[in-house]
C-alpha cells in the first residue's frame, strides 16, 4: 500500500492539508467545548478566555445550531481524519528512512502511540451522537495511554531525527518539543489541539514528499548512519 511513490505523495498532500484543517477546525471544536458545562472550566485560564469570548460571540451561528454537547461532539469528529492523515504520513516517512538503533525504537513507540490515538479519537467522538452515552468515560480511558505514548514517542523520535540529521529540521524540533508545546497549547485552547506539533511535523514532511521530483528527493534519504 505504501510502496507506490504516487501514493506516498498523495498521503503527503493529505497530511499537509489536514494539518491546516486541524488548526482551523480544531479551534471551532474548542469553542464548542467552551459552551458545554464541563468546558466552561477552561475559561478560567486567562489566555483561553481572551480569545474564546469574542470568538464565540462572532461565530455564534456555527455554535448554537444544536445543544452544546451535540455541537461539541459533532465538531470533535474532525480529529479522526486529521489523526489518520499524520499517522499514515508517519508510516511513509518511517518506511523511507530505514531507521536503525535508537531511531528504530523511537519509531516503534511513536507509531504505536499514533495508531492508539486514532483509535482513541474514534472512540471519543464517533461513538457519540447528539448526547454522551455510557461508553464515553470508557472511551476517554482508552484515549489516555495513546496520549501518553504519543507524547513520549514523539519526543524520542524528534531527538533521534535531530541526531541523525533530518532535513528540514523544523519537524524534528516540533516532535522533540512536543511535551512543552502541548502544555503551552493547553493554556490557550482545548486538548485536541495539543497534538498540533505532531500534526504539523508530519504535515511539513508530507508537503515535502508531495513536491519531490524523484524518489530519492525524500526526507531522510541522505541520512547518515
Amino acid at each position: 500500500m505504501l510502496e507506490s511513490v504516487e501514493r506516498q505523495r498523495t498521503i503527503g498532500r493529505f497530511a499537509w492539508v489536514m494539518a491546516w484543517f486541524g488548526l482551523v477546525a480544531g479551534q471551532l471544536h474548542a469553542l464548542a467545548r467552551h459552551n458545554t458545562v464541563d468546558g466552561k472550566g477552561d475559561l478560567e485560564l486567562p489566555l483561553t478566555r481572551l480569545w474564546s469570548d469574542p470568538a464565540r460571540s462572532a461565530l455564534k451561528p456555527l455554535l448554537d445550531w444544536a445543544n452544546p454537547d451535540a455541537v461539541y461532539l459533532t465538531y470533535g469528529k474532525i480529529w479522526l481524519p486529521v489523526f489518520v492523515a499524520f499517522t499514515l504520513c508517519a508510516f511513509v516517512v518511517r518506511r523511507r528512512r530505514g531507521p536503525v538503533g535508537f531511531e528504530k525504537w523511537a519509531w516503534r513507540v511513536a507509531l504505536t502511540g499514533y495508531v492508539w490515538a486514532c483509535v482513541g479519537v474514534f472512540c471519543d467522538y464517533w461513538t457519540q451522537f447528539g448526547t454522551y452515552n455510557a461508553f464515553f468515560e470508557t472511551a476517554f480511558l482508552i484515549t489516555l495511554p495513546g496520549l501518553l505514548l504519543t507524547l513520549i514517542g514523539s519526543t524520542m523520535l524528534g531527538i533521534a531525527l535531530l541526531r541523525r540529521g533530518l532535513t528540514p529540521k523544523l519537524p524534528a524540533w516540533l516532535l522533540a518539543l512536543q511535551i512543552p508545546l502541548a502544555v503551552a497549547i493547553g493554556q490557550v485552547t482545548s486538548m485536541g489541539s495539543m497534538a498540533l506539533p505532531v500534526i504539523f511535523a508530519f504535515g511539513i514532511l508530507g508537503h515535502q514528499m508531495a513536491r519531490e521530483r524523484t524518489y530519492m528527493e525524500v526526507v531522510g534519504a541522505t541520512t547518515v548512519a
